[in-house]
């Protein structure tokens, strides 16, 4: 389905849960944030419910996320009966990947098409600092190398002030494993404050004085923004979002439904389409199929990140699917 603006519809992303076993410092506030009771999260079968009739207006591509989306009992299941909905051509999912590595066969039966993992430093004190809990980066890292051997694999690093000795050290995991490093522009949502934040355009002219060779990939590598870049010596490709400064809202094919219900057609928008009464209160699939079509052409031209006292969505981003 088009947008108001001709933009294909075709990718959403499923938020099963706001809850997380570590507490980012870019994500939530240093307390964390009240979890969603049980009761008000949408169920599986739910969601498996928007999924279908998504599909049935041309959306064929989903991401798994939450919060992590693994700490949900039955995630893997519910990737299952995702993946085997008529008309669904991919399911991915984005982890913090530590609980991957037990669940890995599983989600690999399931038909999970790739994984997405969050790690933005490989410094263990570095990691423990930003995510406020024991584990390390090493038990990501362990988690990458499982994943590279199975499944299409991309490490996502959000662009902090604090991590900037990373950028290379990151990107280097492209030149030893077959994975997309993605270093992504810290968004002005939730806890995070007004100042000074890394580029996409900075941190691409210091992969370009490492990497001299790299070129710009002209062929899709996903569903998403990215602008991906490769060298002679990379297995992977190093790959850039940068929605602040450039932003790429022309081609923005994508819905995001939280956790809760509530179907935004744009990250920076407290705006959206309440799924849940519709879902529990005995509407149609026709009804369900309506509520998408208006949060479609809700979707608005752009983005107000540039203009922040204009972003109306004040959640943190482990409630919004971020």
């Amino acid at each position: 389905m088009l947008d108001a603006f001709g933009r294909e519809i075709r990718y959403l992303r499923l938020s099963v849960t706001d809850r997380c076993n570590l507490r980012c410092r870019y994500c939530m506030p240093d307390e964390g944030v009240p979890p969603t009771a049980h009761d008000d999260l949408l169920r599986y079968e739910e969601l498996l419910r928007v999924a279908k009739a998504a599909v049935s207006l041309g959306i064929d591509r989903f991401k798994v996320t939450g919060g992590e989306p693994l700490v949900r009992r039955g995630c893997v299941d519910f990737i299952r009966h995702l993946k085997a909905l008529p008309g669904v051509r991919q399911v991915t999912l984005t982890t913090n990947g530590l609980l991957l590595p037990p669940l890995l066969d599983e989600l690999c039966a399931a038909g999970l098409d790739g994984v997405n993992i969050s790690l933005d430093t490989l410094d263990n004190a570095q990691y423990q600092r930003l995510t406020r809990r024991a584990h390390t980066a090493d038990e990501v890292l362990c988690a990458v190398r499982l994943c590279a051997a199975r499944l299409p694999t991309k490490v996502n690093a959000v662009l902090l002030p604090e991590t900037a000795g990373q950028l290379i050290p990151l990107s280097e995991l492209a030149q030893a494993l077959p994975v997309d490093v993605r270093f992504i522009e810290r968004m002005p949502l939730g806890t995070v404050q007004t100042g000074q934040t890394p580029t996409a355009a900075a941190a691409l002219d210091r992969l370009r004085a490492r990497w001299p060779r790299l070129k710009p990939v002209t062929e899709p590598r996903g569903n998403g923004p990215a602008r991906y870049f490769h060298a002679p010596d990379l297995q992977g490709c190093l790959g850039l979002i940068d929605a602040v400064s450039h932003g790429f809202c022309d081609r923005c094919n994508r819905l995001r439904l939280t956790c809760t219900g509530l179907l935004k057609p744009c990250l920076c928008y407290e705006q959206g389409v309440e799924l849940k009464p519709l879902l529990r209160g005995g509407a149609d699939d026709a009804a369900l199929q309506k509520a998408i079509r208006e949060a479609i052409l809700q979707k608005p031209a752009a983005h107000c990140f540039a203009q922040r006292k204009n972003i109306t969505e004040h959640k943190s981003m482990n409630q919004i699917g971020g």
